[in-house]
């Protein structure tokens, strides 16, 4: 093993069921889990648009530009590089026993919404070929665009930039081929197009809307010669929505109030403002009372903050929860003494992993996933009226919700619930538009609890310290934590394999199979896809005999953007590929293989988050010093139980990063919508 250390020396990407409500025992998988909420989000989008009494204010044998369109929209479908990111910067209830867990069946991959009709692609494939595009991306197209799809493309090529992965300059392109010298620059459907694109961009970097000067800006780097302009038609024609938000503290009555210009995508918008309805239904109303006052200050006898979690939630319809791993154990008690109460109390996490390790720590409240528990696959099921049968929810893995999630969960609430959001705020926020987490903890909307249990050991000391921008200096006698310093990529990959192979399964006694690599990104000479190959040869070699999987690869499934679950290949056969993705059995069909499944022995931190194993190794290398802040540290370090590896070529880059640089800043609207719905909000 590499020499134990105590400080490293001075010195992602995000990546599809059926109509109906799955019965208790179904084969659902969390491919349907998550399309059914998505059905869901939209049936919700469109009630909310009908209640308005007015209109918001607001292949092969191809070469050269149509071998690239191709490639790049194949890249962003098998999640090889994410879209393109253009913005970075009363009297006791009776008791009753709360429901066990649905015990999941395995579960057969459904093949997606239904494909466009064979008719409806053809037209599409013969524009595309006639503007030099791929015929391989009719299918897509057509799905993207909807009826009409092919006389769309004539009219306004640029709609191609609705297909993902199609970028501007390829768009530019198809639309030459077909328009000629029409197709210029500042064409009106070049910047309606080109507006709509930068605001899709805009929600996987986590941002809800787009200040106008951001976004015209933008505009102007993509050669619109009149980017104002351009919003204002894209706004006119119903693309876009704007709203006009009051910007810094209040003024007098004789003072204009500044604000701030925002566009954004109504999907984002009509989320947000639900969420913030739902939200402050929770804070202003008073939760259903199961079990008496004594009953729930005796279950806060114990003392410490897991005592203050609980009688926050017993007076309040929602409330905060802020800790890493070692808090876990204050909802622990919270779900306990609740079911013990006779409430129908169950947890959420964002994932299998998540789930399984919680759901060890309690015995009467159920556990599900966040997307298991909105379709109706996990869970307690729902009421005559369509909510969740629940009292209490406590949701893990907080920071993880964006903001079209956050927004079904509190719209599935009953009258009188309380929802408590557990999680920590230091790691890594959603792979989505929002960021619901930290906007509730920084507007102070309902009571707040921050964990006081420390974190344990020199791992707990090491990612505690990261967390408030110190990299601490450990003592780690049991080689807890090792630096491995290297001087390029070869010497990293090396490395880190034999770490995997040799060194952490001798020295620290974790089998390579529970061992996790962890890396800035998906490209590069050290990143999961070079990892991972180097790992497959030495730890399950092969001939990659179904679309490059063998069985024991372990792999990373992404059933929907932004997800993704830890597995093993078990098998294949005329159905698809076999996995096995935390006791779950998953069947992928052989034609989404390719866009939804890696392999896995190396993952990126927004990957691993929510899930957490005995050993970790993160790849530090120099390449990757662009990517590294605080929060992708904090959240790649803390993946580890017991031992943490780290294959260190970033120099002072590391410890730069930790102390200065925090997370990347997102635009969002909740706080605005929130604070006039909240209790004194008059005043």
């Amino acid at each position: 093993m590499e020499h134990a250390v105590s400080t490293p020396e001075t010195p992602e990407e995000p990546r599809s069921a059926d109509d109906g409500t799955p019965a208790e025992g179904a084969r659902v998988s969390e491919a349907e889990a998550e399309l059914a909420a998505q059905r869901l989000e939209r049936e919700r989008i469109e009630r909310r648009k009908a209640e308005r009494q007015g209109p918001v204010e607001a292949g092969t044998k191809l070469s050269g530009t149509a071998a690239e369109l191709l490639a790049a929209v194949r890249a962003v479908e098998s999640g090889e590089k994410p879209p393109a990111t253009v913005f970075e910067e009363a009297r006791p209830a009776p008791r009753r026993p709360a429901p066990e867990p649905v015990r999941r069946a395995p579960a057969v991959v459904p093949e997606g919404p239904a494909a466009p009709a064979e008719g409806a692609v053809g037209e599409v494939r013969e524009v595309l070929t006639r503007g030099g595009a791929p015929a391989a991306l009719a299918a897509s197209a057509a799905a993207a665009l909807g009826e009409g799809a092919a006389q769309l493309l004539r009219e306004d090529p640029w709609q191609l930039l609705r297909v993902p992965g199609v970028r501007p300059e390829q768009a530019d392109g198809f639309a030459r081929a077909l328009l000629g010298g029409e197709a210029g620059p500042g064409d009106e459907r070049r910047g309606r197009a080109l507006t709509v694109w930068l605001l899709e961009q805009a929600a996987p970097a986590g941002h809800t809307a787009l200040e106008m000067a951001a976004l015209t800006e933008a505009l102007g780097r993509q050669g619109v010669p009149a980017p104002e302009d351009a919003v204002r038609d894209a706004i006119a024609e119903g693309d876009v929505l704007v709203f006009q938000d009051a910007a810094g503290e209040p003024v007098g009555e004789d003072e204009e109030q500044p604000v701030r210009v925002l566009v954004g995508l109504e999907r984002c918008a009509l989320a947000e403002e639900s969420l913030a309805d739902g939200l402050a239904r929770l804070v202003n109303s008073a939760p259903k009372q199961a079990g008496a006052a004594e009953e729930w200050e005796r279950a806060a006898a114990a003392g410490g903050s897991a005592a203050d979690l609980i009688r926050a939630a017993s007076g309040h319809g929602l409330v905060l929860h802020t800790g890493g791993e070692a808090a876990l154990a204050e909802p622990v008690a919270l779900l306990d003494a609740a079911h013990g109460m006779g409430l129908r109390a169950w947890a959420a996490t964002h994932g299998p992993v998540g789930r399984e390790r919680f759901a060890a720590r309690v015995e009467g409240p159920g556990v599900a996933t966040v997307a298991g528990l909105l379709s109706g696959a996990e869970g307690p099921g729902r009421d005559a009226e369509g909510a969740l049968d629940v009292d209490l929810l406590v949701v893990l893995d907080a920071p993880q919700l964006d903001v079209e999630t956050a927004a079904l969960l509190t719209e599935s609430l009953p009258d009188g619930a309380r929802l408590v959001l557990s999680g920590d705020p230091a790691v890594l926020w959603s792979v989505g538009p929002g960021r619901v987490f930290a906007d509730l903890l920084a507007a102070r909307a309902c009571p707040q609890v921050a964990s006081r249990r420390p974190a344990p050991g020199p791992l707990g000391e090491l990612v505690s310290g990261i967390g408030v921008g110190e990299l601490l200096q450990v003592e780690a006698p049991e080689k807890e934590v090792v630096i491995v310093p290297v001087r390029d990529a070869g010497e990293a990959v090396h490395r880190t394999v034999q770490l995997v192979a040799d060194s952490v399964p001798r020295a620290i006694g974790v089998p390579a199979e529970e061992t996790q690599v962890i890396t800035p990104g998906h490209g590069g000479a050290v990143g999961t896809r070079v990892l991972n190959a180097a790992l497959k040869e030495r730890l399950n070699p092969g001939p990659g005999r179904f679309a490059g999987f063998d069985p024991g690869d372990r792999v990373a499934w992404s059933p929907a953007p932004g997800r993704t679950l830890p597995g093993r290949v078990v098998g294949a056969d005329a159905e698809g590929l076999r996995l096995d993705c935390a006791g779950e059995t998953v069947v992928v069909p052989r034609d989404r293989v390719e866009q939804t499944v890696r392999h896995g022995w190396a993952l990126t931190a927004h990957q691993a988050v929510g899930s957490r194993w005995p050993a970790a190794v993160v790849v530090l290398p120099g390449d990757a010093v662009p990517a590294l802040s605080r929060p992708w540290i904090y959240t790649a370090f803390s993946r580890a139980d017991r031992h943490l590896s780290v294959v260190h070529g970033v120099g002072q880059a590391l410890q730069r990063a930790v102390a200065e640089v925090p997370a990347k800043p997102r635009t969002t609207r909740l706080p605005v919508l929130l604070a006039p719905q909240l209790p004194g909000a008059a005043d």
